[in-house]
């Protein structure tokens, strides 16, 4: 049984005559009448009555019409369904991400994503470097954003967005008072800094008060940056955060810009494998483009 046999046998049943029902479809009556026997020689009953005027259905060719109907829409759909994947408008992308550019910088991404392509199902994973890295290769994440950049031959890194560093401090230390804080007022602050030397806030840190020509006073080390926000909050130092951090309110803990004569930024990038190409992983390019342009 074909398609098109079923496309034949609703434009008769519709058209209750073969000649107006050849017409429709564009054919001469006979080669559609002989799709129409080929049809019931296969399916091994009448589908047609022939009466004076035309055609009537049978009890099986009604009971066929309805699921003939049916079996066009399902085909339709998924036609339609496949030229929508094609263009990158369905489907799911799995996002890995990590850091703190999950609270405000990728929500803002994601948003504009999901309002030029509701169709498309973003599924998010978290996990550090390694972790993304062992996904992308394995193609169980398409696509990762991070403020860590890999330096992997197959990966393809692009930046998504650039963002200032604040300074988060207790709101009764006497810097809060400030509505900016120059760098140079940070000599002898008792500091919490990343422990990770790779930590794209702890350089960014470093060169600021360097620049500044201070050394910094390290007094404690934390792993992520949310804990030193919160170390903040029970009044043991202070800390650079980028400004993505001020969507996390932590009780007793202010953020104010620095005043500093040096430009120095955060930054998130995405990144891909090289040999990596789907529609869903180029729309959402697309998406990161646009929004670093918006930024900018």
């Amino acid at each position: 049984m074909e398609l098109r046999q079923l496309k034949y046998f609703v434009a008769v049943a519709e058209e209750r005559n073969f000649g107006r029902a050849a017409a429709r479809l564009h054919l001469s009556q006979p080669p559609l009448t002989r799709q129409i026997q080929m049809l019931e020689d296969e399916l091994g009953v009448q589908l047609f009555l022939r009466t004076p005027r035309g055609v009537e259905l049978t009890q099986a060719g009604a009971a066929f019409l309805e699921d003939a109907r049916s079996v066009r829409t399902l085909v339709g759909q998924a036609a339609d369904r496949a030229q929508k994947a094609g263009r990158g408008e369905v489907g799911t992308l799995d996002v890995g991400l990590f850091g703190t550019a999950m609270y405000e910088t990728l929500p803002h991404l994601f948003a504009q994503f999901r309002a030029e392509h509701p169709q498309v199902r973003l599924a998010l994973h978290h996990g550090p470097t390694p972790v993304q890295l062992n996904a992308l290769r394995q193609r169980r994440v398409a696509i990762v954003f991070e403020r860590m950049v890999p330096r992997e031959d197959d990966i393809a890194v692009e930046l998504v967005h650039r963002e200032p560093i604040l300074l988060a401090l207790h709101e009764d230390h006497p810097l809060a008072a400030l509505p900016e804080v120059p760098v140079e007022a940070l000599k002898d602050e008792p500091m919490i800094m990343p422990s990770s030397p790779s930590s794209q806030l702890h350089n960014a840190s470093l060169e600021l008060m360097m620049l500044h020509g201070i050394e910094p006073c390290v007094e404690y080390e934390v792993a992520d940056i949310v804990t030193g926000a919160l170390m903040v909050s029970t009044g043991r130092g202070l800390v650079m955060v980028p400004q993505s951090l001020r969507r996390l309110q932590i009780p007793g803990v202010v953020l104010r810009p620095l005043k500093s004569r040096h430009e120095v930024w955060m930054e998130l990038y995405c990144y891909h494998l090289k040999q990596s190409s789907s529609p869903l992983l180029d729309e959402m390019l697309a998406a990161v483009r646009r929004f670093r342009r918006a930024a900018s």
